[in-house]
């Protein structure tokens, strides 16, 4: 079957409308390790969210300003809704600096060696959402 837009917009408006809830079946169900979670947030080489984000790392004296601290960003979103904008954040904000995380596909200065791969497995991006979601205030 071929979709008007092709496969790009196709799966654009999967992740809206999970992103929106309209699909409760991937809901805000909880299946990552957060100590995972926080090491990938935390770390240098692979998740690198603290070079635009800041948060609870008091062992992290260099942190980015030019993101929102991440225990403000998760305060009104749902599991699920982090999810897709951790996987592709241009879905929410088409202007983003923020990479996506998996999305190998249609992306633009991306070295060699890393096309056509995501930054993030899957399982690391539930990681990364399990410890997220321990930084709302309840």
């Amino acid at each position: 079957m071929k979709f008007l837009g092709g496969p790009r917009l196709l799966q654009g408006l999967i992740v809206l409308v999970v992103f929106i809830g309209a699909l409760p079946a991937l809901s805000n169900e909880l299946t990552g390790d957060s100590q995972a979670g926080r090491s990938l947030v935390a770390s240098r080489q692979k998740g690198l969210c603290l070079l635009c984000h800041s948060g609870p790392f008091p062992e992290e004296p260099f942190q980015g300003n030019i993101a929102p601290n991440l225990s403000d960003l998760v305060a009104n979103l749902s599991a699920t809704q982090l999810r897709a904008r951790i996987m592709n954040p241009a879905i929410t904000n088409p202007q983003t600096i923020m990479p996506s995380y998996y999305q190998p596909e249609h992306l633009t200065r991306v070295s060699k060696p890393y096309q056509g791969q995501s930054i993030l497995s899957l399982k690391e991006i539930d990681d990364v959402v399990a410890y997220l979601m321990t930084l709302k205030k309840e």
